[in-house]
């Protein structure tokens, strides 16, 4: 009886240490993945990337034809440039006219002297009525046309103005488009927008795209994220920003254990996906936590890890 007792304890106690959980939650290394595509369509005329190659950010990694927007760009250039042509430079016709006026005025300083000379003469009879009333009359027209001929200058800066308003009314739609054709043009050189390795590859240079068309794919596998799943039960027990340890196996009975810190908890639970193991098998509902893990090139996307918190 004894005997029985005892191999019953001994077989109990190998049994629980058998089925000892080694972590808390284990899951599936991920990373930040990038679908890189062009915002233009046409003929891809350079995309000289490879699978595995590691791009900086905005490194120049593809370049669509433009021969056709260049072709577009340069008949606008053409008709802002006849415009420019039509646009009158009243600066002429104006210094022609100041010019006149500075001769009458010079006219009427020489009348107004005379008138002077014979209103004297007048006073000691030496000059009749009639020769002051002449150049009374001349002075007063002399005014009158220096008047007339500031207003011309005034209605010819007014028409001028008014016919040049008109032309660049015509050329800054023109200009506008030109701007937009400038934007495209820029867009057809595809930049890389993080630092990563390419993971998949799309297309191949000399194929034609679309817009939106994705052309490659990219993630920064410097930091990976270990997606777990943990029970109700065990929120209590973790909080954004904590430490926690990461293990990866190294050997069919080692692990390799590394650091990680917990970056985002779920707010909803879900159901336990069929591939995930929990701290509690029983658990139907879960809650996805996001661990950070540096990764020195053991990493690879993919492949199982466990968590102890």
């Amino acid at each position: 009886m004894k005997k029985a007792l005892l191999l019953f304890i001994t077989v109990t106690l190998f049994g629980c240490a058998g089925s000892k959980i080694k972590f808390d939650a284990q899951g599936v290394f991920e990373s930040e993945e990038v679908m890189v595509a062009s915002e233009l369509p046409g003929k891809l005329v350079f995309f000289n990337i490879n699978e595995g190659d590691s791009l900086i950010q905005n490194q120049i990694v593809a370049k669509i034809d433009t021969s056709n927007l260049l072709l577009q760009k340069a008949q606008l250039a053409a008709s802002l440039s006849a415009l420019s042509q039509k646009l009158m430079d009243v600066a002429p016709q104006i210094e022609l006219l100041k010019n006149q006026i500075e001769v009458q005025q010079t006219q009427l300083k020489n009348l107004n002297y005379e008138k002077n000379r014979i209103e004297n003469l007048l006073k000691s009879d030496a000059a009749t009525k009639k020769q002051f009333d002449d150049i009374v009359f001349q002075i007063e027209s002399l005014e009158k046309q220096i008047q007339v001929t500031k207003q011309q200058i005034k209605v010819q800066q007014s028409t001028v103005g008014t016919q040049n308003r008109s032309v660049l009314s015509e050329s800054d739609p023109l200009q506008k488009r030109m701007d937009q054709i400038q934007d495209l043009i820029n867009k057809s050189n595809i930049s890389n927008p993080i630092n990563g390795v390419v993971l998949t590859t799309y297309v191949r240079s000399g194929e034609i795209v679309g817009a939106g068309k994705p052309l490659y794919k990219i993630a920064n596998l410097e930091t990976l994220t270990l997606r777990v799943y943990v029970s109700g039960d065990q929120l209590s027990s973790i909080k954004i920003g904590q430490t926690v340890k990461v293990l990866v196996d190294k050997n069919k009975d080692e692990y390799t254990e590394l650091s990680g810190k917990i970056a985002a908890i779920a707010s909803k639970a879900e159901f336990t996906p069929k591939t995930i193991q929990t701290k509690d098998e029983r658990a139907n509902l879960v809650y996805a936590v996001k661990v950070l893990v540096k990764n020195d090139g053991l990493l690879k996307i993919g492949m199982y890890g466990e968590v102890k918190f």
